[in-house]
């Protein structure tokens, strides 16, 4: 690959790296231009350790032609198991063990090497191997994000040759700094939504981030509470709290999510969410549509919690609406982007009272008032309480038992929530 092609390529990676171009597509505009200018890359593998509650890194693949693979790809912890075995005999896991950048594998002659991938590679006809590393420095290291790796095969029986490999010396390296930049934009934006909520993680990542700086919304808040939790802790081992936690918990934030709600803040084993919509009614039925699938998936989980021997529960809900402050709030060096106002904490209070009421389910008048004729139907007085904290007393409704226990209601109430 000739100076100036290769320059070009530089320059291309360096603006695309600007502009934001995803992995992906940077692999693939690498390995295209690069074969235009002469070199003969038969595939190309990249992948990059991230930081991500699941997963530990992200990979991209590209061929020369057609194939059933995915260019992109996911892998959990290589610190144990199936995974672990594999990288432990990459040619990567051997680089970072000997303290070598580059290594280059003649795959005509690689029987006796025990390395994965490499037999495969050399079946479908790639002659030539050559895997890179390029190590960040400690203050370009993010959790486990410290090195980029990158394989490249040519079908060549002659190999790269020496003047292929310095183009691949050059050019890696800035590939590699096109990907990193992308990929912590990727990090940024997961540990945005994982931390603060998708919606959230969006007005933040947009530079919403001013102290002080709220905005006046009315929104259906829900307030969610894991029952008898405190009991259930003080029963089990130290090591199967936060499991149990943790379970319950996905199982609300799974139904708020997928009936478009927004997680604001998880408090202890309580979840605040709120749904928003032009149209407030539109809102309160994706409220009543979250709180009906999460007590399907509580009926999920404890199915699967009960055969396996662990201790199993219910939860409250509360569902209130009213006017909130949504924004910036706290101090010039720690600030929370959540919801504050007299509802917030007025729904806390309704939920709160379940246990009083033995109802899983209870709603304010305000909610209840909002919904349509055939969603006001679905819910009845439990009576008028003085809530702890809160100035005037409130009408509190549940759900129609008959919703539970009439299987001809259950399902125009199912009809109902799916309209």
């Amino acid at each position: 690959m000739e100076l100036t092609p290769r320059l070009r390529l530089m320059n291309w990676l360096v603006h695309q790296g600007l502009t934001g171009l995803s992995e992906n597509d940077l692999l693939r505009g690498f390995c295209e231009r690069c074969r235009a200018g002469g070199m003969p890359l038969s595939r190309g593998l990249i992948f990059i350790d991230t930081l991500h509650p699941i997963f530990e890194g992200r990979g991209f693949r590209w061929n020369e032609s057609e194939t059933n693979e995915s260019d992109i790809f996911e892998y959990g912890s290589t610190s144990s198991g199936d995974a672990g075995q594999s990288w432990r005999r990459s040619t990567f896991y051997h680089m970072l063990q000997n303290g070598h950048d580059e290594m280059a594998i003649d795959l005509a002659d690689c029987a006796t090497l025990d390395f994965s991938m490499i037999n495969e590679l050399a079946e479908k006809g790639h002659k030539h191997f050559v895997a890179f590393v390029h190590r960040f420095g400690e203050a370009g290291t993010i959790g486990e994000m410290d090195c980029f790796y990158s394989y490249w095969t040519t079908r060549q029986s002659e190999g790269f040759g020496e003047h292929h490999m310095a183009a691949l010396r050059d050019l890696v390296p800035v590939l590699g700094l096109a990907v990193k930049s992308a990929a912590q934009v990727d990090i940024a934006r997961t540990l945005g939504r994982v931390y603060l909520g998708r919606e959230t993680a969006e007005q933040v990542m947009r530079g919403r981030i001013s102290r002080g700086v709220t905005e006046r919304i009315k929104a259906v808040l829900w307030y969610s509470d894991i029952r008898g939790s405190t009991a259930i802790s003080e029963r089990i081992g130290p090591d199967e709290i936060i499991p149990f936690l943790n379970d319950y918990a996905q199982a609300s934030i799974d139904a708020i999510h997928d009936a478009g709600g927004e997680v604001l803040k998880l408090i202890g084993d309580g979840v605040l969410a709120m749904f928003t919509q032009q149209n407030m009614a539109v809102a309160k039925r994706a409220a009543l549509r979250a709180e009906h699938r999460f007590r399907r998936n509580l009926n999920a989980l404890n199915a699967r919690r009960a055969g396996e021997g662990r201790p199993t529960t219910s939860a409250y809900v509360g569902l209130h609406v009213g006017e909130v402050f949504y924004g910036n709030i706290g101090s010039e060096d720690r600030l929370d982007f959540t919801v504050v106002g007299p509802a917030v904490n007025e729904v806390s209070r309704i939920a709160s009272m379940c246990s009083s009421v033995d109802r899983e389910l209870l709603t304010s008048q305000a909610f209840r008032d909002g919904l349509d004729a055939a969603g006001r139907n679905y819910l009845v007085s439990t009576g008028r309480f003085a809530l702890r904290g809160i100035s005037r007393a409130q009408d509190l409704y549940t759900l129609d038992p008959d919703v539970a226990t009439d299987e001809v209601v259950a399902g125009k109430y199912e009809r109902y929530l799916a309209s």
